[in-house]
């Protein structure tokens, strides 16, 4: 990656920086933030950029961890954050946020924004599925939950670790991308995408559901002075389920599943009302 003066900035800095570059930009281009979990630093977040800035009319700005986050869901530092300007190929902005991923785009939404809104908040590429409840942990989706918490639609997607053409996978988001700018973004929706190895079959618009990822056990190595250190040992499981995304995804489909941002479990309000719960 070429740096360019690499500098930490606080966040007025920051600010200045976001305000020079929203006066350069035609209001009439597609402004798209991208951000990840595996780190600012992954070769799949700078396929993707490069991609994306292939597209007429688009301007791209870069906010990610400046490192592995993976598994962090849309959980937050809480605390100060230490923001580095850098230079990404085909992105007009990129900064390297000492957090989470949902702490990138945070910091992207409530100080980038100030002159011109984002369209649309990409969360990937990212190294490994997040089909199925796995979709819970994952910092991916949830970097892309925390762009729908600030009223932007958002997109995750993720691919197999290995045997999958990166280039395929740009392109699919591609495609979606001028889906949305064509026709419009669903609302308040996470589109999360997984793009499977080896010869893909098609595409599979599917629930999320069954987990492919399940610790079995925890093997102990090492157990000194009354302090424990154990190592999750953890299975791939293979889904049944053919109306799930995870089936889809193990039988070679890119799978397509509409995440809602909100958990509530309708069916039960009426129930729970029944209860005639009082306070104590």
């Amino acid at each position: 990656m070429n740096r360019i003066k690499a500098k930490k900035l606080t966040i007025f800095g920051a600010l200045m920086i976001s305000l020079s570059f929203c006066y350069e930009v035609s209001s009439q281009d597609y402004r798209i933030l991208v951000t990840n979990d595996d780190g600012i630093e992954s070769p799949l977040l700078h396929n993707l950029v490069a991609n994306l800035a292939s597209m007429s009319d688009v301007e791209i700005v870069v906010a990610a961890p400046d490192k592995n986050q993976s598994g962090s869901s849309q959980s937050s530092i809480g605390g100060p954050l230490v923001v580095e300007g850098i230079s990404i190929e085909g992105a007009t902005e990129a900064y390297s946020i000492s957090g989470r991923p949902a702490d990138a785009v945070r910091f992207a939404a409530v100080q980038l924004q100030h002159l011109e809104k984002f369209d649309l908040v990409i969360s990937g590429t990212n190294r490994g599925a997040n089909v199925g409840n796995v979709s819970h942990l994952s910092g991916t989706v949830g970097a892309a939950m925390e762009g729908v918490y600030h009223g932007l639609p958002a997109i995750a997607v993720s691919q197999e670790v290995t045997g999958v053409d990166t280039d395929t996978s740009a392109k699919f988001i591609l495609q979606l991308v001028e889906r949305y700018r064509s026709f419009g973004p669903p609302q308040g929706v996470v589109m999360a995408v997984n793009i499977p190895s080896g010869d893909l079959k098609g595409v599979a618009v599917r629930a999320m559901g069954d987990s492919y990822l399940k610790t079995e056990s925890y093997i102990l190595n090492d157990d000194h002075e009354g302090v424990s250190h154990f190592e999750p040992e953890r299975i791939r499981v293979q889904s049944n389920n053919k109306l799930t995304d995870t089936y889809a995804y193990q039988h070679g489909y890119i799978t397509v599943t509409p995440l809602d941002f909100d958990w509530t479990a309708d069916s039960l309000i009426e129930d729970i009302e029944s209860w005639d719960l009082v306070l104590p």
